[in-house]
């Protein structure tokens, strides 16, 4: 990783924020029962344990993604990652965990890392994931058979690379928001809320 232990890079930076992508989708997709628990491998990261599909599509599609995405983070061209989850019949909007990225874009300018510490970045991190896991506590159970939805919010005279289209933002309809911790690299800031179907007896 392109990083010190004094400080980050634009480079190191954009590395990071990927990788919290890739764990964070795995861990809702494992934690909201999208695919079934026995495709996931537990592994220890962020001094925790997390899941891993093992699934070889879903793992080929989720790199593809995300080496995407580290590329638009570097070049501080993203805006927005969201991650929907429909309802596999009538393709209704169940649930869309939405991440704000804020990107300095001195950084790309300016090389010299920034004074924050890995250690402090990943403890940020692991808060973040942590609640990401605490969530099924108040989320509505998702009892019909689900499929998810990656949509990127970009700069908009960005070209959309082969294999991506454009997309609408997939609301939920009478939806209760909760705001989640965020992180920040001091290059790339991270601000994170799901947004779920109101059951009718809530």
């Amino acid at each position: 990783m392109t990083s010190t232990l004094k400080g980050i890079t634009l480079k190191g930076s954009a590395e990071m924020v990927a990788e919290f992508f890739s764990f964070g989708i795995n861990s809702i997709l494992y934690q909201r029962g999208i695919y079934p628990p026995e495709t996931f491998t537990r592994v220890t990261h962020y001094d925790m344990s997390l899941q891993l599909t093992t699934d070889p599509k879903l793992k080929n599609y989720l790199t593809n993604v995300v080496s995407q995405l580290k590329e638009w983070l570097f070049e501080c061209t993203v805006q927005k990652f969201v991650l929907v989850i429909t309802c596999l019949e009538t393709n209704e909007v169940l649930e869309r965990w939405q991440f704000d990225i804020e990107c300095d874009k001195s950084a790309k300018e300016i090389s010299a890392p920034r004074e924050k510490s890995i250690k402090t970045i990943q403890d940020e991190i692991r808060s973040v994931i942590r609640q990401i896991t605490a969530t099924v506590t108040f989320l509505p159970l998702l009892e019909t058979p689900c499929a998810f939805d990656l949509l990127v919010y970009t700069d908009k005279d960005l070209m959309v690379p082969d294999k991506w289209e454009e997309s609408g933002p997939q609301i939920i309809d009478q939806s209760e928001e909760v705001r989640l911790r965020s992180f920040t690299t001091s290059i790339h800031k991270v601000n994170s809320m799901v947004a779920y179907k109101r059951t009718d007896s809530a």
